[in-house]
């Protein structure tokens, strides 16, 4: 391994399509690493696997919370988010295993911020097979493929692979975000305590590798 690679610092984020502060994730994530030696992963956490029932936004639950929390926390992040009118909320597991397609067709990082967006921003039911289609597509990945995978469940033992790394992280909230080996934050985090994080880990690095002092000395 390089002393480049060495140098690039790992962020892993656990997310569920139909979680909006994993959406209001993004901004703090972006804002606190864009000028620095990272990589973002974006990891599969289904928070609400079939057969549990998905939320329905003309029940009391979703309007409080984002009342609550989503909106005003957006309008201070100015991003633009609605609660979705998909009713029930749709099932993600199709949407993350399009991601496994993804993924291996070199489209991980675009894909999980735009379904988000097709979620939260378009209205659109990212649990039905056209839907993903578009929208990998649109990513410049095979349609006739994607949807020939997705169809024969070509990437189910994939997520349920990912699923099983989700459990041996003990995440259980989205979004979760793993900053090098060590460093966890649950919920939507503040640009400062990412830069902290990566800054710590870079540093602890450095220290390990014999390119700096420790607190014992030299």
């Amino acid at each position: 391994m390089t002393e480049m690679e060495t140098s690039k610092v790992g962020i892993k984020v656990w997310s569920d399509y139909v979680c909006p502060f994993c959406m209001l994730a993004e901004t703090p994530l972006h804002e606190a690493t864009r000028d620095l030696d990272v990589e973002i992963e974006w990891m599969p956490f289904e928070l609400r696997p079939h057969p549990t029932p998905t939320l329905r936004p003309e029940d009391e639950y979703l309007p409080a919370i984002w009342a609550r929390s989503v909106y005003p926390m957006a309008r201070q992040m100015k991003v633009d988010i609605s609660l979705p009118t998909v009713s029930p909320q749709p099932y993600t597991r199709l949407a993350f295993e399009g991601y496994q397609y993804a993924a291996e067709h070199g489209k991980a990082a675009e894909y999980t911020p735009r379904v988000l967006r097709a979620f939260f921003q378009e209205n659109r039911h990212i649990g039905r097979l056209d839907v993903l289609t578009d929208i990998a597509s649109e990513l410049g990945l095979d349609e006739a493929g994607f949807t020939e995978a997705l169809t024969a469940g070509a990437y189910t033992e994939t997520h349920q692979e990912a699923l099983r790394t989700a459990k041996a992280y003990r995440i259980s909230v989205a979004p979760t975000i793993i900053i090098g080996e060590r460093h966890r934050i649950e919920g939507v985090p503040a640009v400062a305590e990412i830069r902290k994080a990566v800054l710590d880990t870079q540093a602890e690095r450095a220290v390990a590798g014999g390119t700096a002092c420790g607190p014992g000395g030299c």
